[in-house]
């Protein structure tokens, strides 16, 4: 533990230079699924249900990868849970899992695609597990989770850095409030400390905290982190109101909209009102007795931002402008910023309304121009389950639309 902190403080003193080079590229992206069955972790320690490690390699193959080579992407981010990392289930098997994630990006670069291996927290473990809520509110658990990014940038460390990027930690929970002090930076600084002192030659991939959101990037200083082989992250699902209709995990708003179109002023106003009219009668009929007001109130708020084309482009271009500022003002190139989730769900879990594909593709192919007129590198969510482009459940093929839109692009 001596050793590994005097390499960390040493990798943090290196004058790497300023941030306008980083090893390894990439341009259009897809992120693989999590999970798919969701196993408890009372299965975690065997074989059979945790192997190989991630969950979609149990399904899909070098032709599936193949596919969306040739579909038009270039990079697969590989969201990796490492709740089962941080769990005592899985000792015996430690060595096994993280073999099993170098061989999945292995996977990806023999389809002729570039990996980035992303640790993908879940927002909360719940039944004993360690979630980001539990790394973020426990400093024990916290240490733990930097110790597994060493391990991992050990794991990955021998892999052609042209082909594999390593993302220290997915969406960031922490540092949301307003007025509260800022714990992410020095948070960062560790995370990149453990990751430089194994993996020395690869691309790290770092975001802002609050979600990943435009606005915790721009509260970072690149400065802090003296390195010019690093990726800039951040992600957009804005607007929420129209990307995550229906969603049950998302607060309890959001679950009772569906059917609003994208964009909203494509249809006639009259069949807008039907549809939001719709979506009264459904919060009035099934949401909370004291919350209805607030959320029919919150519905016309929402609406409002978005309902012609100047408003709605307005909400769409925010994010991409605070980054743009955030670029411009520490003098990160384009090549450097990737915006490493957006998408628009298709269907919740359990839930009969699907979102029709020509409304999802029309959405991705918005966000599409504006990362590419900035020069940003992009991955849709996602592969397969309620947000999935390729898939939906149970290994069905989602309605094509979106990969039309990717396949289209020059």
């Amino acid at each position: 533990m001596i050793r590994t902190s005097v390499m960390a403080l040493l990798v943090l003193a290196l004058p790497l230079g300023t941030a306008d080079a980083a090893t390894f590229t990439m341009k259009r992206g897809i992120n693989l699924d999590i999970w798919e069955t969701w196993p408890g972790e009372d299965k975690w320690d065997d074989a059979n249900v945790i192997l190989p490690f991630p969950e979609w390699r149990q399904r899909l193959g070098e032709g599936d990868l193949k596919t969306l080579k040739a579909g038009g992407f270039d990079v697969v981010r590989i969201p990796v849970d490492p709740s089962v990392f941080l769990s005592k289930k899985t000792e015996p098997l430690r060595e096994q899992l993280l073999e099993s994630v170098l061989e999945s990006a292995r996977m990806v670069n023999a389809a002729g695609l570039k990996a980035v291996v992303d640790l993908h927290l879940i927002p909360s473990g719940g039944n004993g597990q360690i979630g980001m809520s539990e790394v973020m509110d426990d400093p024990a658990n916290f240490d733990r989770y930097v110790e597994l990014v060493r391990q991992m940038g050990l794991t990955l460390a021998k892999e052609d850095p042209g082909l594999v990027a390593f993302e220290l930690m997915n969406e960031p929970v922490v540092d949301c409030e307003q007025g509260e002090a800022k714990l992410w930076p020095e948070r960062l600084k560790r995370l990149y400390a453990a990751a430089r002192a194994t993996a020395t030659r690869l691309t790290l991939v770092l975001s802002g905290s609050c979600w990943a959101g435009a606005e915790g990037l721009a509260t970072l200083d690149p400065k802090d982190i003296p390195d010019d082989n690093v990726i800039w992250t951040f992600h957009s699902y804005q607007p929420f109101l129209l990307t995550s209709q229906g969603a049950t995990w998302a607060g309890d708003f959001i679950r009772y909209v569906t059917g609003l179109p994208y964009p909203p002023y494509a249809v006639p106003r009259a069949e807008l009102d039907a549809v939001l009219d719709k979506v009264r009668a459904k919060i009035r009929a099934e949401a909370p007795m004291l919350r209805r007001a607030g959320m029919l109130a919150y519905l016309d708020e929402q609406i409002a931002l978005i309902d012609s084309k100047e408003k709605l482009e307005a909400e769409l271009d925010a994010p991409f402008r605070q980054v743009d500022a955030w670029a411009k003002k520490h003098d990160i190139s384009p090549d450097n910023i990737y915006l490493g989730e957006f998408g628009m769900i298709r269907q919740e879990y359990n839930n009969p309304y699907v979102m029709p594909g020509a409304w999802r593709a029309a959405y991705v192919n918005d966000m599409i121009a504006r990362a590419e007129a900035r020069g940003y590198a992009w991955s849709i969510w996602g592969y397969g389950g309620a947000f999935g482009i390729v898939d939906e459940f149970e290994g069905r093929k989602a309605e094509p639309d979106v990969l039309e839109v990717v396949k289209g692009l020059k």
